[in-house]
């Protein structure tokens, strides 16, 4: 039987802080993917070509790395086979795909503000399945980051088409399914060894999406715009495959084993933050006021939900066995 383990168990406090850097890495990787695909979309590049192009490098650039790490142990990728794929269809193929499907009806702010409640459903998760209930500081946390991502996502007099509310439903189920395997103790498999393999699952479904026409695709060979300059098309795949699939992936199973699956998701939400920084700084598209003030926001709900989450592991092990039997989950 699969097991998650308590995020008040996982790491100590060192380890969690090597985990934040991590999640920051990953965040920040997975939010250039922003800026860059901008400026390919402006030289006709679709979205489904991005996004496979994007995952399948990732996939080429990590399979050799993953190799190396696993040392020969092939038992482990046997016994973790089916992981594997969920995380690879749910965690890399469905959150694609369905944010892509989910933004051809309705605007990018209100599907990403369903996607990005990944994190509380974690907590949910956790919660009723594993009986991992959170701290009252780590629900503020919770608040606050939900407010702030609000904000930051500026939803001021936009509509929800239930089409797109669905795909981008199944966007969220996706990330939450990434981050709950991300922070899986009991596999055995190397961080680097779990990303290659859920990238080239991922690649796979994609490839086989676009093959039956469900993925369109359209590509172009001219300089893409960035940062008041231009870059050649292949130096922007590269740094998309190699930085916002293959870093962010490998350094968020990563900060997932450090964090635990609620905090790490949490932490996931800075992706939001940097992305509006990006755009502010490579696109040219400055924040308002109010987007700047619910990133603020977003921050502070991480860090209330990281020093919740810490100060729970630190009483826990501080605790005799019998407090301790009473507050972890059967």
């Amino acid at each position: 039987m699969s097991t998650v383990a308590p995020d008040d168990l996982v790491a100590t406090d060192t380890g969690r802080r090597a985990g934040l850097v991590l999640a920051v890495v990953s965040a920040v990787s997975f939010s250039l993917s922003g800026p860059l695909a901008a400026g390919m979309f402006a030289t006709d590049w679709s979205p489904g070509a991005v996004v496979l192009v994007r995952v399948a490098v990732g996939a080429l650039v990590v399979l050799p790395v993953g190799l190396v790490a696993l040392r020969g142990r092939w038992t482990l990728v046997r016994r973790n086979l089916r992981l594997i794929v969920v995380y690879g269809a749910l965690g890399v193929a469905a959150t694609q795909f369905c944010y892509f499907a989910a933004v051809q009806h309705m605007q990018v702010g209100p599907a990403l503000l369903i996607e990005y409640s990944a994190p509380a459903a974690v907590v949910v998760w956790l919660w009723l399945r594993h009986g991992q209930r959170p701290a009252r500081a780590t629900l503020g946390g919770i608040a606050l980051a939900a407010v702030g991502l609000v904000l930051v996502l500026d939803l001021t007099g936009v509509s929800v088409d239930p089409v797109g509310a669905a795909w981008a439903l199944g966007a969220m189920v996706g990330a939450s399914a990434y981050f709950l395997i991300n922070a899986r103790l009991d596999t055995g498999l190397p961080p680097m060894t779990l990303a290659a393999g859920g990238l080239v699952v991922g690649a796979g479904l994609l490839g086989a999406l676009a093959a039956v026409g469900l993925l369109p695709l359209s590509a172009s060979t001219d300089a893409v715009p960035l940062a008041g300059s231009t870059l050649p098309w292949w130096a922007v795949l590269a740094l998309l495959g190699l930085v916002t699939a293959g870093v962010a992936y490998t350094t968020g199973v990563a900060a997932g084993r450090r964090l635990g699956a609620r905090a790490g998701a949490f932490a996931g939400l800075l992706e939001v933050v940097s992305a509006v920084l990006l755009a502010w700084l490579l696109l040219g598209e400055l924040p308002s006021g109010v987007q700047l003030t619910g990133g603020v926001l977003v921050l502070a709900g991480v860090v209330a939900v990281q020093l919740a989450e810490a100060a729970t592991a630190r009483r826990l092990a501080t605790a005799s066995p019998a407090a301790r039997a009473r507050d972890l989950p059967a």
